[in-house]
């Protein structure tokens, strides 16, 4: 059994950076970067996504534009449809689906916002800038014309997710549609010049009634700095928010074989041969970023230990609290929200968990 993240998480906290630079294999230093970033981070950004976009996720690749997109994850399948817009010359053209890194950032971005304000109306332009200028990425040339087109997607596209129940409970499936992720916006301004420098995007979008129901029921909370090391990979993005989602509800280890994982994460790849290497570079590169994540790896699957919730500020139905260095529940305020320790590393900050306190 072994360490998801190759151990570079405890290199870096028991020896910093630039030791645990040296100590660690060469094809590992990326990690050692991720780590390092997100363990160092004090700023307590945080963001959110609707847990059903944490257990399905959008294509890695771009699929024709008239391709629907359908993933299906134990009972919860997401169905995700192209729309239309009418371009210039007045004729209306298929968009496809939204794919990629940028449309996942997007679409974090709108939520976060829309949890953080408690609206569904979300703010735009320089605040949209300056996040990105946060993440890293750059605002025009080739990154604008890819947010442009991932914007239209997410936009034009519906998208539906649906719950099978019990037979005994139901006669069909429980479903929330919603037609449009977005009511309206989202759409890049053609123009940057320097009369609208602070603003690519129209000023505010409105986001679906349905969606926005239930991205307020079911926040899954993200860190900024792990989204900024992942950003330019799709599949670390998609283990990320998995992680995020999946392991503050465990109350023991859970083998996932490979064949399972292939169904959830493989959609790029035919045969599993190809997939389970690529999966595990991504998987390090997720558990890097994710300080308090314990996922060990096997050779016939994947375990998922019990950790603790990312933020402990978010309400959780079995109560979420804080506990102590040794995991004791305390009710001592945590000193910088949003940074991450380590159980029973030497520190003695308190850490966030999952405890038997009431919810708040």
């Amino acid at each position: 059994m072994a360490d998801a993240a190759k151990g570079v998480r405890q290199l870096v906290l028991l020896h910093g950076r630039e030791q645990a630079r040296t100590l660690a294999d060469p094809s590992d230093q990326s990690l050692v970067k991720i780590a390092s970033e997100v363990l160092g981070d004090e700023s307590g950004q945080k963001g959110y996504s609707y847990s059903g976009l944490c257990l399905t996720s959008l294509p890695h690749r771009k699929p024709g534009d008239d391709e629907a997109w359908i993933r299906t994850v134990g009972p919860l399948t997401l169905i995700i449809e192209p729309g239309r817009i009418v371009m210039g010359d007045g004729q209306p053209k298929l968009m496809g689906v939204p794919f990629g890194a940028r449309a996942r950032l997007i679409l974090i971005y709108l939520q976060t916002q829309a949890v953080l304000t408690d609206s569904r109306e979300v703010s735009l332009g320089r605040s949209m800038r300056e996040w990105m200028k946060r993440l890293g990425l750059a605002v025009g040339g080739e990154t604008a014309s890819t947010l442009r087109e991932q914007a239209r997607r997410i936009a034009t596209c519906s998208m539906r997710f649906s719950w099978q129940t019990e037979p005994s409970k139901s006669g069909r499936p429980t479903m929330m549609t919603n037609e449009r992720i977005i009511k309206s916006g989202l759409f890049f301004q053609e123009g940057t010049g320097d009369d609208r420098q602070g603003s690519l995007f129209e000023d505010r979008v409105l986001l679906d009634s349905d969606f926005f129901d239930q991205l307020r029921r079911h926040p899954v909370p993200l860190q900024d700095a792990a989204i900024r090391q992942l950003k330019d990979s799709a599949a670390a993005l998609d283990i990320y928010v998995w992680l995020a989602y999946r392991l503050h509800h465990l109350n023991k280890r859970t083998p996932i074989g490979w064949k399972d994982l292939h169904q959830q994460f493989g959609g790029s790849y035919k045969n599993l041969f190809q997939f389970k290497p690529r999966f595990l570079a991504s998987l390090a590169e997720a558990v890097a970023a994710y300080p308090e994540a314990r996922v060990d790896v096997e050779d016939t699957h994947i375990v998922l230990h019990p950790s603790p919730l990312l933020y402990a500020s978010l309400p959780d139905p079995r109560g979420v609290g804080l506990c102590d260095k040794h995991g004791r529940a305390t009710s001592t305020p945590w000193p910088q929200p949003g940074r991450f320790f380590v159980k029973n590393a030497p520190s003695q900050n308190p850490t966030p968990c999952v405890a038997a306190l009431d919810a708040p």
